[in-house]
């Protein structure tokens, strides 16, 4: 009796708490979307400071259309030098590609501009900044606007993301036209209408995008997820439903797919062992609105929202994430670990390498003078001795900031003279001067008696003060008369 009273008043023995149990199993976990928020923080930062950065006067990337010049790595290339585009446009494609096939479009969730302002947009400004929407982790439910104040906080949110729309818009010009011309021409809005045209466009279309078209721009315009479904393959990372654990939500094949479980009651009536709560905690945090169980999706921009979600929900149940960055080899097919180098990705990594290799062996024999050597229509002058005269026109420009002294000499062919121009001559920084050149032989160069001949000549340009740094080389030709030609005119001087 008295062990049963002792019993009956001992304390019940306390039940394991979900909240505890949820945080040991949780234990050390940064969710994705904290480490895209740091990545977001780093992305901008660049993107702003870069600008700014210049060494010996030269920027780290810039296309500049009104000097006509890109700077690239902090060396300056003027436009008759834009040779390298070709190369930086296939980085450009080749890396698109490469990084498609390894992780999917982790661009667009990762890095891209529209996804940031977003985030910017969405998460601070409406949700944790003025409380328009309740929460980060429900991205489906509106705001009710027909409440004045939703109405006056929209139009605060609106506002202040005007404010970083120009900042934006201004910090994207920074790259065509550097910050230090950019001030200078918006101080002065009357000359500089297209800059301000620009500027004042791209704003309001930062505007429109980040807050009325929203991810719509994802799905339906940005041309990339048209792209990706023919670079993905069975080992492309990305958000991925494992069914075989969780359960088939859904059922068919592309856009047939269909639902066939709407409730843990359901699901489990048709699969006993599916782990999957239906709690569709991975549907509400999704930025483009699409369910991640339903298989790939274009729509799908690999921002692991729907990872962190799952892995909350089954991290209270003690169990890993029912939704993972990984391969449809690995947690769709279950064939096996994904393969990061598969024989396409090699491919690409490899033609990049080349590429980028070519770059730097293009970019390193930069020229620090540009010369262009055109003949002019006459093809030759003979003059009463027998001797031969061709005119070029030369345009010479100094790349340099500072002024040089140029000259030129014909190499391997000490029989072609040059008539003028006599003495070298100053060139400024920057500047450019066009002179007429003058050559001349007095020696029988060819005896062909039924055509002229082309004498392929080079032309060595330099300047006096660095000719060693300051030395172009330019191939053109010296046009030799018919040898008949030669000799009427010889036979004229004789009579």
């Amino acid at each position: 009796m008295q062990e049963t009273t002792l019993n009956a008043g001992a304390a019940p023995a306390p039940k394991p708490q979900k909240k505890n149990r949820t945080k040991e199993y949780l234990k050390g976990w940064v969710p994705y979307r904290i480490k895209r928020y740091w990545l977001f923080g780093i992305i901008s930062a660049i993107a702003l400071i870069l600008p700014w950065i210049r060494i010996n006067g030269n920027h780290f990337f810039l296309l500049n259309f009104d000097h006509k010049q890109l700077h690239f790595l902090f060396v300056r290339f003027d436009m008759q030098e834009l040779y390298l585009m070709p190369f930086l446009l296939m980085l450009l494609f080749l890396g698109i590609f490469a990084m498609t096939s390894v992780g999917g479009r982790v661009w667009c969730g990762w890095a891209c501009p529209q996804t940031i302002f977003r985030v910017i947009y969405r998460d601070f400004f409406e949700t944790k900044l003025l409380h328009l929407r309740k929460r980060i982790n429900n991205k489906q439910i509106e705001p009710d606007w027909s409440k004045p104040e939703n109405q006056v906080k929209r139009i605060i949110a609106i506002g202040l993301w005007s404010i970083l729309a120009f900042v934006a818009a201004a910090d994207f010009l920074w790259y065509f036209v550097p910050p230090e011309d950019f001030f200078r021409y918006i101080a002065d809005p009357s000359n500089h209408t297209v800059l301000m045209g620009f500027w004042i466009g791209i704003a309001l279309f930062l505007i429109a995008d980040i807050v009325f078209i929203k991810e719509n721009f994802c799905v339906y315009i940005c041309p990339y997820s048209r792209v990706q479904s023919v670079l993905y393959d069975d080992d492309t990372l990305m958000a991925v439903y494992d069914p075989v654990r969780g359960g088939h939500i859904y059922e068919g094949e592309g856009n047939n797919r269909h639902k066939v479980a709407n409730s843990v009651k359901e699901l489990k009536a048709r699969e006993p062992e599916a782990e999957c709560t239906a709690c569709e905690s991975c549907v509400k945090v999704c930025p483009t609105h699409i369910d991640i169980r339903k298989g790939l999706q274009l729509e799908c921009i690999n921002c692991l929202e729907c990872v962190d979600a799952c892995t909350k929900v089954m991290g209270a149940l003690g169990k890993p994430s029912l939704v993972r960055w990984s391969s449809e080899r690995e947690a769709v097919l279950h064939e096996g670990k994904t393969r990061i180098f598969r024989p396409k990705v090699i491919a690409y990594f490899t033609v990049l390498a080349i590429v980028l290799v070519a770059l730097f062996v293009m970019g390193s024999k930069k020229e620090h003078m540009l010369l262009n050597v055109n003949k002019t229509t006459r093809l030759y002058k003979i003059l009463p001795d027998g001797s031969v005269e061709n005119d070029y026109v030369f345009l010479f420009q100094n790349t340099q900031d500072k002024p040089h002294k140029y000259t030129f000499e014909i190499v391997g062919h000490p029989e072609i003279k040059i008539v003028r121009p006599k003495e070298p001559f100053h060139l400024g920084a920057r500047m450019k001067k066009k002179k007429v050149v003058i050559l001349k032989t007095d020696k029988v160069l060819a005896k062909n008696e039924t055509t002229d001949t082309p004498i392929p000549i080079t032309i060595h340009a330099f300047a006096v003060d660095a000719p060693k740094e300051v030395s172009v080389f330019r191939k053109t030709v010296f046009v030799y008369p018919r040898y008949q030609e030669i000799e009427k005119v010889l036979k004229e001087k004789a009579q």
